[in-house]
């Protein structure tokens, strides 16, 4: 089934990721594996008019120890303020900061997501099933390209305006 980024809402709608998600850190651990689940997801994804999805996963769902609060923050005039989180290597040391990002407290909208992470494909390895995923451009959105879903999206050199 396919799906263009062009038909999504704004604001973005959230609901339960429909296909399995997993995450593997640079050093190719498994740290996220979570299959669908309707009736209690541990697994979201966003829908925004022009960008691919952005995934969520519950916070208990990552490897323990994987990560670790990061630095910075940013502000999404829909989910309300988010946090940074460092991803941690099996040795403690950072294998890449603000590898993902967490709301403490959004907005009621999206009380689903509070505590889930979200992570930058660009950084981890991001899969769909079996499916690879590919990074938005531009990586400040961190929306996850897979063969579902068709663009253009935003993020890249001159979409900023879209």
């Amino acid at each position: 089934m396919s799906e263009s980024c062009w038909d999504y809402p704004r604001p973005p709608r959230l609901e339960p990721a429909r296909r399995r998600v997993r995450i593997h850190d640079p050093e190719g651990r498994l740290i996220v594996d979570v299959l669908p689940d309707e009736q209690a997801p541990r697994a979201w994804r966003v829908l925004e008019t022009s960008h691919p999805p952005t995934y969520y996963v519950a916070g208990d769902a990552v490897l323990s120890g994987a990560v670790r609060p990061g630095q910075g923050r940013s502000w999404c005039e829909w989910k309300g303020q988010a946090s940074y989180v460092d991803l941690v290597g099996e040795d403690g040391g950072v294998l890449r900061p603000q590898a993902g990002w967490f709301y403490r407290q959004p907005t009621p909208a999206y009380a689903a997501l509070a505590g889930a992470l979200s992570f930058y494909p660009s950084g981890v390895r991001c899969l769909l099933d079996d499916e690879e995923v590919q990074a938005q451009e531009g990586d400040f959105y961190g929306g996850w390209i897979s063969s579902e879903v068709t663009g253009p999206f935003k993020g890249a050199p001159g979409t900023m305006g879209w």
